[in-house]
């Protein structure tokens, strides 16, 4: 029975690892070293309990909440605000503008890791209110409050022409 656990497991991720490694650089506003760390000790954690769960309605949400909550538990650890900075790698060219990226990524990075949370579950991943309040553990007026703030904030990094970035 332990190899059909294990089968099972190693199939949901395998095709969810790749979702939860870019939620977890959104969430590390781009830092992606601590963000195969947050996916690497979310599937170690799945992993001890894939028996529980695999019979949750929906796994995949779960990860998302199991992923969340490490990114902010992780958050709550750090001794220092210090972020060490490496060179970024060479990647192959993508469609989309690598200056954008870079701009919106930086944009998440100067908010509050509560509010980047709020906004990658909102509105990278969308979820409802509840959902997002349920994966933070925290109330859905805590959850609206977070999202106005952090749109706010936002708005004054990127300017007021933030729908030219969705746009892109």
């Amino acid at each position: 029975m332990r190899q059909v656990h294990a089968d099972e497991y190693a199939e949901f991720a395998a095709a969810r690892v790749g979702h939860l490694y870019r939620s977890a650089c959104l969430l590390t506003a781009g830092d992606t070293h601590l963000a195969e760390d947050l996916v690497q000790e979310t599937l170690g954690r799945l992993y001890v309990r894939w028996g529980r769960v695999s019979r949750v309605g929906n796994p995949a949400a779960y990860a998302q909440t199991v992923l969340t909550r490490t990114f902010l538990a992780h958050q709550r650890r750090r001794s220092s605000t210090e972020r060490a900075v490496d060179v970024v790698p060479e990647r192959a060219a993508r469609s989309t503008d690598p200056s954008l990226r870079l701009t919106l990524m930086s944009a998440l990075g100067r908010l509050p890791v509560k509010d980047r949370a709020v906004v990658v579950l909102r509105y990278w991943e969308d979820r409802s209110i509840e959902e997002t309040a349920d994966a933070m553990n925290a109330s859905s007026a805590a959850v609206r409050t977070r999202c106005v703030r952090a749109l706010a904030r936002l708005r004054e990094l990127l300017g007021e022409d933030i729908g030219e970035y969705a746009r892109s």
